[in-house]
């Protein structure tokens, strides 16, 4: 559990650092280009999801994120892989990145625009919260397929043993 929450602590901090850098260093400027203009520094106030998807639905967003975190914070008592807390921690740290932009960016609570300013080649423009989300999915799913469970569960009618879900 507490993998979960340093996972989770540090992503959302790195996360927050970054776009409080992107927001006086990007934001308003030209792009930045590095290597060779493969990566770039450009500010973008997204309003929807990945890629600018469903821009007026923000505080669909903010909601689905809200359940989320919720969601996580109810298992994570209970995780007893190491993985599964990895990945957890990794969403919990971006969908709680993004919903402070959307909590406390403009233009007000629950209706904020997340701050994207990293983009790679021709790929669209993106935060460290959203490669935090990518990133945590990827592991749930490499737990799932290699069939690790998230969880043990201690029955009463089996002697103390742990059954594993």
């Amino acid at each position: 559990m507490y993998l979960l929450w340093k996972v989770a602590a540090a992503g959302f901090a790195v996360d927050q650092i970054t776009k409080a850098i992107a927001a006086v260093v990007v934001e308003g400027h030209e792009p930045r280009h590095l290597l060779g203009g493969a990566v770039a520094f450009t500010a973008f106030r997204n309003s929807g999801a990945a890629g600018s998807f469903a821009p007026r639905a923000t505080l669909v967003f903010t909601i689905l994120a809200v359940v989320v975190l919720v969601l996580i914070a109810r298992v994570a008592r209970s995780i007893r892989s190491t993985g599964w807390a990895v990945g957890l921690g990794l969403i919990f740290a971006g969908a709680g990145g993004n919903l402070a932009d959307r909590i406390f960016r403009t233009p007000g609570f629950g209706r904020g625009a997340v701050l994207d300013f990293i983009q790679i080649g021709e790929s669209g423009i993106f935060n460290l919260a959203d490669q935090c989300v990518t990133a945590g999915a990827a592991v749930v799913l490499i737990q799932t397929f290699r069939g690790v469970p998230m969880r043990t569960v201690v029955t009463s009618g089996v002697a103390g043993r742990a059954l594993e879900r």
